[in-house]
């Protein structure tokens, strides 16, 4: 079966009375994450990753077809799999075939696994997020938004993810954050909500972007004590304030439904 085009957009059937409602929900909720992913100049054509446990299978997450640009994501286009790799839904894309991708099934999978009241994980490689990673000195904690980020966790490079050993090692090098920088490579945040997650790693950019372009003036950081710095950090934690996303979720959804409600489809 060859795969119908309508104005640049794949013709899929919707799956919204084949899915429970709390799925077929995640699923809106996922496909607007990708879209805003790419809205916020975070995407990599088709390359990495937001996935979404599904409300009600704890064993099993959503993610992205390999080979859709997240700006064409849809609620109905997702690929669900369980923690072991085990395609368990998979539109039919035709001549297509889209499946999903090794890499990210591995690294996804082992937070899913390691972290019950973890739901979402999104994974990117921004030129802001690759170069910071890149530095030895990480990400400095220059700015109030980077100060939220002062324990962050990292991970050293291995190589293109393929081995399915490297689970352990990542799963401990991100312990109990809900951030990691992935050492000569990129981003990863996670969340028990996909607002939560997005409100992460949206920071997590900014912060990498704003210490980039504070590198290239080639002047001396402002210099903040470190008990000042202690103490930001702990007006970002969730025992001092609402959880992140919350508030903007709702808000961030209808703004895709100004420009471009199609992800609901």
């Amino acid at each position: 079966m060859s795969t119908n085009t309508i104005n640049g957009r794949l013709q899929l059937a919707s799956l919204k009375n084949q899915v429970t409602p709390e799925e077929w929900q995640a699923r809106i909720d996922l496909a607007a994450c990708y879209r805003l992913v790419a809205h916020y100049g975070m995407s990599d054509m088709m390359a990495n990753h937001v996935t979404l446990r599904v409300p009600g299978e704890p064993e099993a997450f959503l993610t992205n077809p390999y080979g859709m640009m997240y700006e064409e994501m849809t609620a109905s286009c997702l690929v669900k799999i369980d923690h072991k790799g085990k395609l368990l839904y998979k539109p039919d894309f035709g001549e297509l075939d889209y499946t999903i991708n090794i890499p990210g099934f591995i690294l996804h999978s082992a937070v899913h696994e390691a972290r019950p009241e973890i739901n979402c994980v999104i994974h990117t490689h921004t030129a802001a997020g690759m170069a910071i990673s890149s530095l030895a000195c990480g990400l400095l904690p220059i700015n109030q938004t980077s100060m939220r980020f002062l324990k962050i966790a990292y991970h050293d490079y291995c190589g293109v993810v393929l081995d399915m050993t490297e689970q352990a090692s990542l799963v401990k090098d991100l312990g109990n954050s809900e951030a990691m920088i992935l050492r000569n490579h990129g981003l990863l945040t996670v969340g028990r909500t996909i607002g939560e997650a997005f409100n992460w790693m949206h920071r997590l950019e900014l912060s990498c972007r704003a210490q980039v372009m504070a590198m290239g003036c080639n002047a001396p950081f402002q210099a903040v004590s470190q008990a000042v710095l202690d103490e930001t950090y702990m007006n970002y934690q969730p025992q001092k304030r609402r959880p992140y996303g919350v508030m903007e979720w709702p808000a961030l959804l209808r703004m895709l439904d100004r420009m471009e409600p199609s992800f609901r489809e």
